[in-house]
Formats: structure tokens, C-alpha cells, sequence
């Protein structure tokens, strides 16, 4: 269980995230990170953060090809994401062995993607979603954290994206301290 929390001025994109490893009734606090950044070959600046499995987030951390990021694909980067970031993301869980099937269709995990000032959020059966709020939140604290982005327009995004963090801690038992947060 987690928080994963992704915020953007449109230029910027801040995803932060909790330290708990969750599985039954038991915790781990880990220093393998839920939240990262990928550069790409064109030196794009991908930021990460996942829920679900640290599996998942490995395989996208450290196999994932990003696909190359075009003059034509920054015309419309929703199209990009569905059609050449899936497929890519695909074939790396896949590889990985960790993609599963559920009614005949293949399921992933749940995270967000910073890019290019855009947040997106992959669902566990692989749409793209683009939050119509300058902020998003996933994981089992997201309703709180929601909340908590919210009322927090006036702060700077690290701290409001702090204080997120720190509200789903307060009011749930699976996100814990230290938190992270990386940029585009």
C-alpha cells in the first residue's frame, strides 16, 4: 500500500511518494524508492511513481526502452502514450514476467508519469488518463491526499506535496516516512 502524489505548474512536474512496503498485516520501510527520474534519448526528463508492486516499479525503473519522443509526437503526447508508451511498457512487464491476465486481459499495476509538464496516470489495465486538475493522487491514501492538495493551492509544491504525504500517514496505516519527490 502507498501514496504516490504527482503535481504540475505545466511546465514542472513534482511526483512524490511514501517509503512503506506493504503485504498483510506487515510493513517494511525500504530505501528503494517508489518515485524516480528516466532521461531519455532526446534528454527528456521522465518522472516516476508507482503502486502496487516495487517489481513493477523495478522493471520500469531499471528495463523499460522509453520510446523517442518526436517533434510530431509533442503535438498531441496523449496519442504518444497510448500508442508508443503502452506498447513499450507492455513488452517490459511482459518480459519481466510480472504482467498478469484477468478476463482474458492483460492487468498491470497502477502509477504516474511526469512528462514534459503533463501528468498521466497509467491504470491497471493500461489507459492513459490525464487528471483534469493540475494535481492527482494514487494508492490507498489518495482520497486523503486529494483533499489535502485541495486546500493547498497557496504552498509551493514540495511542501504541499509534503503535507499530502504527511496528512495520509496521519489517517492511514500503510504510508510511512521518508517521503520522496523527484522533477522533471
Amino acid at each position: 500500500m502507498t501514496c504516490i502524489i504527482a503535481l504540475t505548474d505545466r511546465t514542472t512536474v513534482w511526483i512524490g511518494g511514501d517509503s512503506a512496503g506493504v503485504a498483510g498485516l506487515n510493513l517494511e520501510i525500504r530505501d528503494d524508492s517508489k518515485v524516480f527520474r528516466r532521461e531519455d534519448k532526446n534528454k527528456n526528463i521522465w518522472a516516476f511513481g508507482f503502486t502496487t508492486s516495487f517489481r513493477m516499479g523495478q522493471l520500469i525503473r531499471y528495463d523499460l526502452e522509453l520510446p523517442e519522443l518526436t517533434a510530431e509526437d509533442e503535438q498531441n503526447i496523449h496519442r504518444f502514450m497510448v500508442k508508443k508508451f503502452i506498447p513499450a511498457l507492455r513488452k517490459c512487464l511482459a518480459a519481466g514476467g510480472w504482467q498478469s491476465k484477468k478476463e482474458d486481459r492483460e492487468v498491470s499495476g497502477k502509477f504516474l508519469i511526469g512528462l514534459r509538464g503533463n501528468i498521466f496516470t497509467i491504470d491497471s489495465d493500461y489507459q492513459v488518463a490525464i487528471p483534469h486538475n493540475a494535481f492527482t493522487a494514487v494508492g490507498a491514501g489518495e482520497n486523503i491526499a486529494l483533499g489535502a492538495l485541495f486546500v493547498s493551492g497557496d504552498k509551493l509544491p514540495e511542501e504541499r506535496i509534503l503535507n499530502a504525504l504527511e496528512a495520509v500517514e496521519t489517517f492511514s496505516t500503510v504510508v510511512r516516512k521518508p517521503f520522496n519527490i523527484v522533477t522533471t
